[in-house]
């Protein structure tokens, strides 16, 4: 661009012809400068051509724009005003001929703007600039000047554009090369008007080209000015400095750094209010309306006929076939694998080599996610060594704490000391914070990722009811007689009779067909438990008062039986109690003519060995001699040769092998009675045991607690339950297996019995399969009590309940 310089020129006239009064070389320079959203210098635009030299005529620019009409800016202009401009135009060309050696003459049309709807007539205006070209074509030209030259086409060319608003005109001319070297003063028009705009006397701006402009941020300089040199930053203010000047600038706000041009723009009041406007998502001008009405052009009320009358064309309503054959060509193309597509960059992960505690635990990584060590509590102020008076306990609540169940017990009492120093040492306190550091070290924290599972997946896929068939459903007869609540039950080992004991002291025994009463014994004190021996050839039973234990003779069986059950139950001496026979005392009751083992504690439950020859009685309150084996051949007791952990609350002898089984209110142990050692302990899990029963196979136990809850024993599996069931919403009383069919219950305090179904397979790699069946129902609540017992019968599916409310129910399938 050798030999053009910029020059700042406004031309406030409409011009369609080249100004005759122009010099050798003229450069126009047009900027434009848009306000973007953030009040900054949008765009640039710098034109600089060099045009073909003409020699000038004697007509002026005031002449040439005097001797034709400006378009006027008013929107009401007609089409006789273009029809004028259009004549005046032409008879400037014809005025202006162009003569000399080597002189061009080039105008292009101008964008005239329609008056009504802002749209350039350029049909008019072509035919102007034709007419003009024609006859510059028809002048005198030599050599290879022509201005039509294909080289030189696109350079020489101007463009002269109108604004609808403002009318600004911006012309591009230019003469020969050759005086480069005139002022800028010379080559401004005569008749343009001195700019008042601050932005056409600034030097020229800077123009980095089409580069980031990162790659200056390192830099002194920012980009290059039309001759190549640097540009060099300006020296910005430090922040204090430029805090302290925007406090005593009022103006402060308006003003928005250009990094583009290094340089602090200051916005107008105009310029401010429409960056408002833009922020509140408004239109920018004022008179604009967004809601005006809608004015169809299309259409008004004196129409008689439509704009067309032409019939819809085919082409509207059919599919195109050309688009059908493209777009199978294309389809075709992918499948051939002619056309792929651009496959999405995978970016690279980077593992964050310094991150530390500081990062976000939630920040979603390849590697496991950060989770802190856990804290431990801070101490409270009764962990003190001096706490308040309040705090400590007396003696009376340290002996109450004695007491209570090992998980209700406070672990930490307070205590008071003087000092610190008379604070006694943990002994352990050094290794356990030593365990805790080495916790904290090697245990691994990882956040666990919640699964979404059907729940309707994890049900068991149990067998249909149907299948399981018989069991217990219906309630077939009651038992009445009894005026107190019924506290237990035992089945007679053919499954004829029944016994029953109750807390208005008496003893039955009814008729399981006809329901009806056989005997009565009146005790006189309430019958904690009865128990049925389980050979058939003895019909004795057992019944525990308080802290005595009757057996009794209930009559049945033929006189063969009678003879042996009275030599049976025949004691010559009274055996006081000695080594052999701790605290129990047998005895000859002449009343009931049965024999009486007296005890020193109350006793809570009696069981049969499977021989029928042995007993056991539980005496919780016994501490060591809490348990006791009773021989009724030799009439000799003895206590349990292990040491009982825990209050007992029942005891069950194996149905097949010389096991012992030992329920406390934690857990269950097994002994064995010929080798005289522990077995297995079962880990209930439960927080006190009130029931147990031993399946006829005796490899699986069942659990019930006073909190509602029933486990199973695997005693092959493990010592953990293999299932617990969580059925009653009350304190389970009792539980029983069946002895033939693969039936458990359990009934509780919500006068409810459960009916289960428990088959245990012979192939030990199979779990035993259990399904709840049918909830029984019938008995009513008395005093908070509901069913207090339950028993199979022992040949048929059929399940005995007594209940508080002084029935007896057998229910039948």
């Amino acid at each position: 661009m050798s030999g053009c310089h910029f020059v700042n020129i406004q031309l406030p006239l409409f011009v369609k012809s080249p100004p005759s009064s122009c010099s050798r070389e003229t450069s126009l320079r047009s900027k434009h400068a848009m306000l973007g959203d953030s009040g900054k210098p949008a765009c640039i635009l710098v034109l600089a051509l060099p045009l073909k030299p003409y020699v000038p005529t004697p007509v002026t620019v005031e002449d040439a724009t005097s001797s034709r009409d400006i378009p006027p800016r008013e929107t009401d202009m007609g089409l006789a005003a273009r029809k004028k401009n259009k004549m005046n135009v032409e008879n400037d060309s014809e005025r202006m001929p162009v003569t000399g050696k080597g002189n061009v003459a080039e105008v292009q049309s101008d964008e005239a703007v329609h008056p009504s709807g802002g749209e350039s007539h350029s049909g008019s205006d072509s035919e102007s600039d034709s007419d003009y070209l024609g006859s510059s074509e028809e002048g005198d030209f030599e050599g290879n000047q022509s201005p039509v030259d294909s080289g030189a086409e696109d350079s020489y060319s101007s463009d002269y554009e109108s604004d609808d608003k403002t009318g600004n005109v911006s012309g591009l001319t230019s003469d020969d090369q050759g005086n480069a070297d005139e002022n800028e003063s010379s080559e401004q028009p005569q008749g343009g008007e001195e700019s008042d705009s601050s932005e056409d006397e600034v030097a020229p701006r800077n123009t980095i080209g089409n580069v980031p402009l990162e790659w200056y941020k390192d830099e002194e300089h920012i980009g290059y000015d039309i001759t190549g040199k640097k540009l060099k930053k300006k020296e910005r203010q430090d922040k204090l400095d430029a805090f302290l000047a925007s406090v005593d600038d009022s103006k402060n706000w308006r003003k928005i750094y250009d990094e583009y041009n290094d340089e602090e723009v200051e916005l107008t009041k105009q310029e401010a209010k429409l960056v408002k406007r833009l922020l509140k998502g408004k239109a920018p001008h004022l008179d604009f309306d967004p809601y005006a009405p809608y004015v169809d052009w299309f259409k008004w009320d004196d129409a008689i006929h439509p704009l067309s009358n032409a019939p819809e064309p085919k082409r509207r309503f059919t599919p195109s076939k050309w688009e059908a054959k493209k777009v199978a060509k294309l389809v075709r193309a992918i499948r051939e694998g002619r056309i792929k597509f651009d496959k999405p960059k995978e970016e690279q992960q980077v593992y964050d080599l310094w991150a530390g505690e500081s990062s976000s635990p939630t920040k979603k990584s390849g590697h496991l996610a950060y989770i802190p060590a856990p804290k431990p509590k801070l101490p409270v102020l009764e962990e003190s060594y001096n706490p308040p008076p309040e705090y400590i306990p007396t003696q009376e609540e340290i002996n109450s704490y004695q007491l209570m169940n090992e998980e209700d017990r406070p672990m930490f009492i307070p205590t008071r000391y003087s000092s610190m120093r008379n604070i006694p040492a943990y002994d352990n306190a050094v290794k356990d914070a030593f365990e805790r550091c080495l916790d904290l070290y090697l245990c691994p924290r990882v956040r666990k990722k919640r699964l979404n599972i059907d729940p309707e997946s994890l049900k068991p896929k149990l067998p249909s009811r149907r299948d399981l068939k018989p069991y217990p459903v219906t309630c077939y007869l009651e038992y009445k007689g009894h005026k107190g609540s019924v506290t237990s039950i035992s089945t007679e080992a053919s499954g004829q009779w029944i016994a029953s004991g109750s807390s208005d002291g008496t003893v039955r025994v009814w008729e399981v067909s006809t329901c009806r009463c056989l005997r009565i014994w009146e005790i006189g004190a309430v019958v904690q438990h009865v128990a049925w021996n389980p050979l058939p050839e003895l019909p004795i039973l057992a019944i525990v008062v308080g802290a005595d234990v009757l057996i009794l003779n209930t009559g049945l069986g033929s006189e063969g039986d009678q003879k042996k059950v009275e030599e049976l139950l025949h004691v010559g001496v009274a055996t006081s109690s000695d080594e052999k026979n701790p605290g129990v005392i047998w005895l000859q009751d002449d009343k009931y003519k049965a024999i009486k083992l007296q005890h020193f504690k109350t006793v809570s439950s009696v069981e049969w060995h499977r021989k029928g020859d042995y007993l056991s009685t539980v005496m919780p309150a016994a501490e060591s001699k809490a348990v006791m084996i009773h021989q009724l051949s030799k009439k000799l007791t003895q206590r349990v040769p292990f040491k009982l952990h825990g209050l007992p609350v029942t005891s069950v002898f194996h149905p097949t092998r010389s096991i012992f089984f030992i329920a406390t209110k934690k857990n269950v142990r097994v002994y064995d009675l010929l080798k005289q050692k522990l077995v297995k302990k079962l880990e209930t899990g439960l927080r006190e045991v009130s029931s147990i029963a031993i399946h006829p196979a005796g490899d699986n136990v069942i659990v019930g607690s006073k909190e509602g809850k029933l486990s199973w024993f695997d005693m092959d599996l493990s010592s953990q339950p293999f299932q617990t069931l969580t059925c009653h919403p009350k304190d389970i009383t009792n539980v029983a297996f069946h002895r033939s069919y693969p039936l458990f219950a359990s009934c509780s305090d919500d006068c409810t019995a459960y009916v289960f179904h428990g088959k245990v397979y012979s192939d030990l790699n199979q779990n035993p399969l259990i399904v709840p069946l049918e909830i029984l129902r019938g008995h009513s609540s008395s005093n908070g009590r509901g069913v207090l017992d339950c028993k199979f019968h022992p040949r048929q599916p059929w399940l005995f309940t007594a209940g508080a409310d002084s029935l007896i129910k057998l229910y039948c399938h």
